[in-house]
């Protein structure tokens, strides 16, 4: 088990007190990332004591510590998970060699690179999400909203820790850079795509939460993976947190469909705005969107980068270990999905040109799961209608659909079909505008919900239905 120590003005469970050049260079950063927390973290909320859970040691039974905490206050700081003794390399051409305690010569630009981009996401999102907490649907989703919030905040500590303790100058500059960055800056914006999208409503909230947040469970886990141990044990225990923000995606949304369901039963009716809530076919749109918008973020169906990054021992796959083969790929190939004279054509590649495609395959059949357990939700309500996830290629803006016209069901069509057909596809401005026209102001009442929104099946860490999460003071 390793104790994080809180008398330390940051705490953390890598001796930091015995690094002083170090602990300097992170107590200067420190003010510039509360400044930021303030100027572009949650609305108006200092105040707020809110019910979260902080980790004191990175152990099963020391990760969740559960109070009440003023936001400008949590505990933000640096977690690795415990140190593996004789871990090595599980994959590429140093296979079985001692896993890197030091930044490689030769990999430092690629490793950078990856822990930047990675660590960009992380801001990215809070930003993006800092006006919800005006229209919370009730105190327990807002204080989930909050959790996920502080979170994405230590996940950026754990990546600007990594930049300062082995990237020197370089990684100094990058982590001044991650807050200079912001959401949707048209001179500035994040890195990658999906993070500069709006989040105006707790139904985008659910589904990003939900779809773009599994993304990151895979990237942090072919992370975890990595021959450099400090940015493994980082991501380990960063990926102990990511499961609750994509359990709030999933079961917000499920929450969504179980009101829908009851009161197109309780009124015998398809048409459930006339009722104020979200119909099925609008909850479809928004699956169709937020799904293909992440899977952009695992970028080329085939790329000489991952290639690289795998050869180098840099990236792995999802669970690198549990996979039956020789971890080299040398010889292996991988089936991909193409675009040819008009029509989808599977072709053979090098299985290490194909690893963000296997990746993304990956986290294809984990989202799958997750609409099925919304599909039961509608089965058991008696109502003849099904979620699908769409094609792969449908709605692509990067690789090899990027510029290619695929309905949901994956048939290649013409431009004229689509601009006739996206309305019923992807939301409107007019679907867009009525989600948001249900977004009041926040219920802030214990136990109590917005009316688009079932309750949750239990509170959180079992606390009863009219819990007090937030109180502001």
């Amino acid at each position: 088990m390793m104790a994080i120590d809180y008398s330390e003005r940051i705490p953390n469970n890598v001796e930091l007190s015995s690094d002083r050049r170090l602990q300097r260079a992170l107590e200067a950063w420190q003010p510039r990332f509360l400044d930021w927390w303030k100027d572009l973290g949650p609305e108006g909320t200092s105040a707020y004591d809110v019910y979260l859970r902080t980790a004191i040691s990175t152990d099963a039974n020391g990760w969740a510590n559960f109070g009440y905490v003023k936001m400008p206050e949590y505990r933000w700081g640096i977690f690795l998970a415990d140190r593996e003794a004789d871990r090595v390399i599980p994959f590429g051409d140093n296979k079985g060699a001692a896993a890197w305690q030091e930044v490689p010569g030769e990999h430092r630009s690629t490793l950078r690179r990856l822990i930047v981009t990675q660590g960009d996401t992380e801001p990215a999102s809070v930003e993006q999400q800092r006006l919800l907490g005006r229209t919370a649907p009730s105190l327990y989703d807002l204080r989930n909203l909050f959790q996920i919030n502080v979170e994405e905040g230590r996940h950026l500590w754990a990546m600007v820790y990594l930049l300062h303790a082995y990237f020197g100058r370089d990684g100094r500059e990058e982590a001044e850079a991650m807050l200079e960055r912001h959401s949707g800056d048209p001179d500035k914006p994040r890195i990658l795509g999906a993070f500069n999208e709006q989040t105006p409503d707790w139904l985008s909230f659910f589904m990003f939460t939900y779809f773009t947040d599994r993304d990151g469970k895979y990237q942090l886990a072919s992370l975890a993976e990595s021959g450099f141990d400090p940015l493994s044990r980082t991501c380990r225990f960063m990926l102990t947190e990511e499961a609750h923000h994509m359990f709030v995606g999933e079961t917000g949304v499920g929450r969504i469909v179980q009101r829908t369901c009851e009161l197109m039963r309780e009124h015998k009716t398809d048409d459930v705005r006339a009722l104020g809530a979200i119909d099925l076919a609008t909850l479809q749109k928004y699956l169709n969107f937020h799904f293909s918008v992440s899977l952009d973020l695992f970028g080329q169906e085939a790329s000489t980068n991952a290639a690289n990054y795998y050869t180098a021992g840099v990236k792995g796959r999802f669970l690198e270990t549990k996979i039956a083969d020789d971890h080299k790929l040398t010889d292996a190939t991988y089936d991909i999905l193409g675009l040819q004279d008009g029509a989808l054509v599977s072709r053979a590649v090098p299985a290490l040109s194909a690893l963000n495609e296997r990746l993304r395959q990956d986290y294809i059949d984990d989202c799958a799961r997750g609409v099925l357990r919304w599909n039961k939700v509608i089965e058991r309500a008696g109502i003849p209608f099904e979620l699908k996830l769409p094609h792969r290629a449908f709605n692509r803006r990067i690789g090899a659909f990027a510029d290619a016209r695929v309905s949901p069901e994956g048939k290649v069509v013409s431009e004229a079909d689509w601009a006739a057909n996206a309305g019923m596809w992807l939301p409107t401005d007019e679907d867009r505008a009525y989600v948001r026209s249900l977004m009041g102001a926040a219920v802030i009442e214990p136990g109590k919900y917005a009316h688009w929104i079932a309750p949750p099946a239990r509170g959180i860490n079992n606390q009863p239905a009219d819990f007090q999460y937030v109180r502001f003071n």
